[in-house]
């Protein structure tokens, strides 16, 4: 069962099961062994998502996760389907309730993936749509770094996976807010590596594209009702445009995350992986 740290847990929508195609998985999953085996992770925001994808492919490199998020009916749904073998019910961006609830924990791995978009002109971006996005792209993961660092040192080893976005390293028109958080936790991602490089503790940062969430498919359903088109044609028309030809799955992204967490990656710090199939560099 959820633990619960925080009152009125938000109702989040049901986790649409997206994959790769067939032979793609079987690929993933020829590539991922039993490698992180003996290894903890804590993922927010993940029961549902491109963070249940993270959660499921760290669980099946055999890493043992906790998935954090403000649903606690999601995450026992997740926890029982074996995505995860814990979870936590809370807001990250409650920083007093998420001290209290570090206290005394450690993990090996930490992925800060919890967060939402606010999408409007700049003129009606007021202060708060700022904050708000500050708080859950920046504050909190910054937080949890600041939390579970000190046993990572100890021990000697460590992952900080930071969960971006394309957004970190270009502009995009009437989400502003956001695009200013995700640079934030880029810039975070660089200077906290430098920090620790030499102590065991990497920290990295993964920045999907357009990827195949409930998130962006509900948008353009929603798109698709005030246009008169087919939900199916507004996302041919969306991703005829993306060198790729589709969107990314949840799936790839995980991939690039378990890359990241391997002991093997000590190598790879401070950098956003960018996971797009191209876009940013067409």
């Amino acid at each position: 069962m959820a633990q619960a740290f925080a009152l009125g847990c938000l109702r989040a929508p049901q986790h649409r099961k997206a994959g790769l195609d067939m032979a793609g998985q079987r690929q993933m999953e020829q590539h991922n062994p039993l490698r992180l085996a003996g290894l903890s992770a804590l993922v927010t925001g993940g029961s549902r998502g491109i963070g249940r994808a993270i959660a499921q492919a760290l669980t099946q490199a055999g890493c043992e996760v906790t998935i954090m998020g403000r649903d606690a009916a999601s995450l026992d749904e997740a926890v029982g389907h074996g995505v995860a073998a814990h979870a936590l019910c809370g807001d990250v961006t409650d920083l007093q309730a998420l001290a209290s609830l570090m206290a005394g924990r450690s993990v090996d791995i930490l992925v800060n993936n919890a967060g939402t978009a606010i999408s409007a002109p700049f003129a009606q971006q007021d202060p708060a749509a700022f904050a708000a996005m500050t708080a859950q792209h920046l504050s909190a993961p910054a937080e949890l770094a600041r939390l579970l660092l000190p046993a990572m040192l100890a021990k000697g080893f460590g992952r900080i996976i930071n969960i971006g976005s394309t957004a970190s390293v270009q502009g995009y028109q009437g989400v502003a807010a956001y695009v200013a958080a995700k640079h934030a936790i880029l810039g975070l991602t660089r200077a906290l590596a430098l920090e620790v490089a030499k102590k065991g503790v990497t920290v990295n940062a993964v920045c999907p594209g357009f990827t195949a969430t409930d998130l962006i498919l509900d948008s353009m359903a929603d798109t698709a009702r005030k246009t008169g088109q087919t939900a199916e044609e507004v996302l041919a028309k969306f991703v005829s445009k993306k060198p790729l030809g589709r969107l990314v799955e949840p799936a790839e992204v995980a991939f690039a995350v378990v890359m990241l967490a391997d002991p093997q990656a000590s190598a790879i710090n401070g950098q956003g992986l960018i996971v797009d199939g191209g876009e940013s560099i067409a």
